[in-house]
């Protein structure tokens, strides 16, 4: 068995150092440094695990929520558009809403948690050189939680406005 005694003047600080090493087998065993061994790899793991569940979750969270930004802002401008090439307001209602709709669903998101108010200056919406704007808000949910609609979690509301000009000429 190999003991770490003191060596003279200069070797002195070396065997203390091969102490607080832990190079020497009798201090690891005084200080209790064999039961550390490989528990490091268990611990990046634990941690990591830790830390990027959250992470992970919030980038896709606020993905869903980029693209409901995206889906509105092209809802809105569809929506406007086919409203005013329609013949009378409440085809031109219908349409907004078809469109918006599918403009949605292109990014991954239910028609029934978005709204669409329209709203025209001056009042009659048909008549030409009168201003159409369409806005869209959509509710976006908070992903893969397993609530029914009764119980939902959302992460944000995005709004988007859209205006076209009803021209003389359809």
């Amino acid at each position: 068995m190999q003991r770490c005694s003191p060596k003279p003047v200069h070797g002195r600080f070396r065997a203390r150092f091969s102490e607080a090493l832990g190079r020497c087998p009798e201090s690891r065993r005084r200080h209790g440094h064999h039961h550390e061994r490989g528990s490091a790899v268990v611990e990046f793991t634990f941690l990591a695990l830790l830390l990027m569940v959250p992470l992970v979750y919030f980038i896709i969270t606020v993905s869903q929520i980029q693209a409901g930004s995206f889906a509105v802002v092209g809802a809105a401008d569809q929506a406007a558009k086919v409203y005013i090439a329609q013949p009378d307001a409440v085809a031109a209602q219908a349409a907004a809403e078809q469109a918006v709709t599918i403009a949605l669903a292109d990014f991954g998101h239910s028609a029934q948690g978005a709204r669409v108010a329209t709203t025209c200056s001056p009042a009659d919406c048909q008549a030409a050189g009168s201003t159409v704007t369409v806005t869209v808000r959509l509710t976006v949910p908070l992903p893969f939680l397993p609530f029914n609609d009764d119980f939902r979690l959302n992460a944000s509301e995005v709004e988007a406005s859209s205006t076209q000009i009803v021209g003389r000429f359809r």
